[in-house]
């Protein structure tokens, strides 16, 4: 076995055992919190070392591994290639997306930033999907040539140069859903309901202020915080803006930020970021109340 073997399986097996630890103790799905200590007790027990594998096959060859599939794939090379890995640091309360795009070659510090408030996103997934998708290029002060260099250095980055082709739309969950997640963490939030996480970021006193739930609607796995970000800090929205985290079997992690509306037609009702005309149109069906 290659010398180097022990420590990149070790230390990847270490942490998803830790995100398996803490989505357990924050009341996440059993099946998820297996998935992720199978996916460690898989790795700990590889006889190749898994950095040369993703080296010389990419994320298809960890996707490829048993009880891996593409969200954990995703993960592993995201913590490989960083050193961080974002799911980790929001369970944990630390999740500071300047310093996750910031690894991304192309990325400074103030595009960082943007990318964090304009996109409302904090992954290196959320990134890349952003990037197929269109909506990297509408970031203000970028453009489409930028930000192809930026999806390109991505690509490279996750997937050791190896060609892809753009993925297939994502399914999503429905509106309802999203806004039915929403109202029960901000419910459960202001019950007392739930347990707290102390972020870094915004939080000298270091107080465990930050509630987070997890939950599931049908295949949907769901985890739900306040927006700790500047610009919700900056228009004190802290306690308004909650980003929706969610994926189906495959791990594949996406987001939504859902917040109250404060002009047009929606004014003062809660609608998605993103998917405003979806959100009319179910208030008007729903006759203008949220899903029970």
């Amino acid at each position: 076995m290659d010398s180097a073997a022990p420590t990149d399986n070790a230390r990847v097996a270490l942490l998803l055992r830790e995100a398996a630890a803490l989505l357990a103790a924050q009341g996440a799905n059993r099946f998820r919190v297996a998935a992720y200590r199978q996916a460690a007790d898989g790795i700990a027990a590889l006889a190749r070392d898994v950095g040369a594998l993703f080296e010389a096959e990419g994320r298809a060859g960890l996707d490829a591994l048993p009880g891996i599939g593409p969200g954990l794939a995703n993960a592993i090379a995201e913590i490989l290639s960083t050193g961080r890995w974002g799911l980790l640091d929001r369970l944990r309360g630390e999740v500071d997306a300047r310093l996750v795009f910031r690894a991304v070659p192309g990325v400074g510090p103030a595009l960082s930033e943007r990318l964090h408030d304009e996109l409302g996103i904090d992954t290196l997934e959320a990134l890349e999907a952003a990037a197929h998708d269109g909506r990297l290029a509408g970031v203000r002060g970028l453009g489409e040539r930028r930000a192809q260099g930026i999806a390109a250095a991505l690509a490279q980055m996750l997937d050791r140069g190896r060609p892809r082709r753009a993925p297939p739309p994502a399914a999503e969950p429905e509106v309802s859903v999203l806004l039915d997640v929403d109202r029960e963490y901000r419910a459960r939030a202001q019950a007392g309901e739930l347990p707290t996480l102390s972020p870094r970021r915004f939080n000298p006193g270091g107080q465990a202020w930050l509630p987070v739930l997890h939950t599931q609607r049908g295949d949907w796995h769901f985890t739900a915080l306040f927006s700790n970000t500047a610009r919700a800090h900056e228009l004190h929205r802290e306690h308004d803006w909650v980003v929706l985290f969610f994926h189906d079997g495959d791990q594949v992690q996406r987001q939504h930020t859902a917040v109250t509306e404060t002009r047009g037609p929606l004014a003062g009702r809660r609608v998605v970021r993103g998917l405003e005309p979806a959100c009319e149109r179910w208030y008007a069906r729903a006759g203008g109340e949220p899903a029970p």
